[in-house]
């Protein structure tokens, strides 16, 4: 082999050496952009993931929006906000002021012993009832089982008085109130199967509607407003021409119908 070819073929090796070493180096580039380009993205979407979870944090409850939200007052109510809620014959010349909170396990006790016998004396006409509604109970637990059976009770009094007293005697049952720990009636599922055991919500599709879309939540609060607002302390309270409706010798609701038909007959001629 003459000098000039092996030469040549040195040059050419090294040709071939520097143009392989080219195309590895812009490979490896590429590599590298790829790389860089996929971390840029993973911080951006991480970053995007943690302003959304942000955003959701700080995004208010529906018990806060319903704060600021616009009352729908349900049928069958009067006052500001519809927070006055009389239930009975206009002729009754009486008027049983009645403070209950959904969760109050003492108010399922007396409901489920008197309230039938309250129940029967509204439709003689022996005095109307207003109702109060309390929701303590969900401030004290951080719960929110007041508020929403309070709310599916307005849109009971949508439908009628007497859908909303048969709702509230169905939330107040054995069958269906739960214990003061278990939040139960947070759940609108659950506050709706209650509903079916009154004739005039089962089914009905306008009263699910306004519990699962929280039509009368900013009313539920209104409602709450004014049970504090009253100086009332503790459910059941019973009220009549402004003085407390006891049992003999207590300063608590009567909880038995014997007591209470004692307690009512002196409050209605006081």
């Amino acid at each position: 082999m003459s000098a000039r070819n092996s030469q040549a073929n040195k040059a050419a090796a090294r040709e071939r050496l520097r143009a392989e070493r080219e195309r590895q180096a812009k490979k490896d580039k590429a590599k590298r952009q790829i790389i860089v380009a996929a971390s840029i993205v993973g911080v951006l979407a991480a970053a995007g993931g943690v302003g959304y979870l942000i955003m959701q944090a700080n995004k208010p409850t529906a018990w806060e929006a319903a704060k600021n939200a616009k009352v729908v007052q349900p049928k069958n109510t009067e006052g500001e906000n519809g927070t006055t809620v009389v239930v009975g014959k206009p002729a009754a010349k009486k008027t049983l002021e009645l403070f209950e909170d959904s969760r109050c396990p003492v108010c399922a006790t007396f409901e489920q012993a008197v309230g039938e016998t309250i129940k029967k004396d509204v439709d003689a006409g022996k005095y109307k009832i207003k109702y109060v509604g309390a929701t303590f109970i969900d401030n004290a637990t951080n719960g929110e089982g007041s508020k929403n059976a309070l709310s599916a009770l307005g849109a009971a009094l949508n439908v009628s008085p007497e859908a909303f007293i048969e709702y509230k005697a169905a939330l107040y049952s054995t069958r269906f109130h739960p214990v003061e720990s278990d939040d139960k009636f947070a759940n609108d599922d659950y506050l709706i199967e209650v509903a079916d055991s009154v004739p005039a919500l089962k089914n009905n599709t306008a009263f699910e509607k306004a519990v699962k879309d929280g039509t009368y939540d900013a009313w539920a609060l209104k409602m709450s407003e004014s049970f504090d607002e009253s100086g009332v302390k503790g459910t059941p309270t019973l009220k009549m021409d402004g003085k407390k409706v006891t049992a003999e010798g207590s300063d608590n609701a009567p909880m038995t119908a014997d007591e209470f038909n004692a307690a009512i007959s002196k409050a209605l001629k006081g």
